[in-house]
């Protein structure tokens, strides 16, 4: 059994660590990427970036979060694809032994046993695979969904990439206040675009008369994307402006390079609704291991 490393991660130049993070998964979270820890720590947060290694090979690494002597590490750490539970779980408790505090990990995948702690049962996120031509993606996408695309394509709207998103924060702000659901704070799009150019696709589904009449927002990292916000005012929602956004916004990305859609948390409390239209894509439910308190130690 290999003894596991941890060691901080030698920033060479920019960039190092999300090349890192691609070698070990191309399609890593965004909260595994540079610009989301830079963003943090400009927020005050504690940054710490660490890499993970045994047996003479890096088979991972973790970007670290701090406030007060607590420590998360949100959708990671990042690791090798060809390791064990075992040795997953060995990793965690030696980063967790690294740190000056306590340890709260939401791995991407489940790891349990001796040292965590379950805090919070695992979720559930929609990853939308765009590695298929695009006919076979259209065929993909369940009767229904495809069905209100055909309609939104024919309803006479037109999609356009949006230069900003001001527009847009502001509507899905209104829209959140308005259902009370929570989402991260408007100057976090403006701090990622900010810090990564053209990495944030804004597009916007309407008419010559109405114009904007629905939106979307998808932060994009390496080969991977996630699904920032909406919105959707009512004749948005009439023509079925949400699901030929998504299909656009699909078609873009991948002709980008990207290889996974995350379409975000499909959990019940986010609604049936919700969940039935992310996986009418054809995205397929991946289970995150649950939010587990990390316990120093070596077994």
């Amino acid at each position: 059994m290999d003894r596991i490393e941890i060691t901080t991660f030698a920033q060479a130049e920019p960039g190092a660590f999300d090349a890192a993070v691609a070698r070990l998964s191309p399609a890593a979270a965004l909260q595994a990427r540079e610009v989301y820890g830079a963003i943090a720590a400009a927020a005050g947060r504690g940054l710490r970036r660490l890499q993970i290694g045994a047996g003479g090979r890096r088979i991972g690494v973790a970007q670290v979060l701090g406030r007060g002597g607590l420590w998360l590490c949100s959708r990671g750490p990042v690791f090798a694809p060809d390791l064990c539970e075992d040795t997953r779980r060995r990793a965690l408790r030696a980063l967790a032994r690294a740190l000056p505090g306590l340890l709260i990990v939401t791995p991407e995948t489940p790891v349990a046993g001796p040292g965590m702690v379950p805090l919070i049962t695992a979720r559930h996120q929609a990853l939308w695979d765009l590695t298929p031509e695009e006919a076979a993606l259209r065929v993909g996408l369940q009767g229904k969904w495809r069905n209100r695309l055909a309609a939104a394509e024919r309803s006479g709207l037109r999609v356009r990439v949006e230069p900003t998103a001001d527009w847009l924060i502001a509507a899905e702000a209104q829209q959140r206040q308005d259902r009370g659901y929570r989402a991260l704070p408007p100057g976090f799009v403006a701090a990622w675009a900010q810090r990564d150019p053209g990495s944030v696709l804004v597009l916007s589904a309407g008419t010559a008369a109405a114009p904007r009449q629905a939106g979307v927002m998808v932060l994009r990292a390496g080969a991977g994307a996630s699904y920032h916000l909406g919105w959707s005012g009512p004749e948005g929602r009439a023509a079925g402006a949400h699901n030929l956004l998504l299909w656009q916004a699909a078609l873009r990305l991948r002709a980008q390079g990207v290889r996974c859609f995350d379409l975000g948390d499909i959990n019940s409390e986010a609604g049936a609704g919700l969940m039935r239209f992310k996986l009418g894509t054809g995205a397929a439910v991946q289970a995150l291991g649950a939010t587990v308190w990390v316990l120093p130690g070596r077994g």
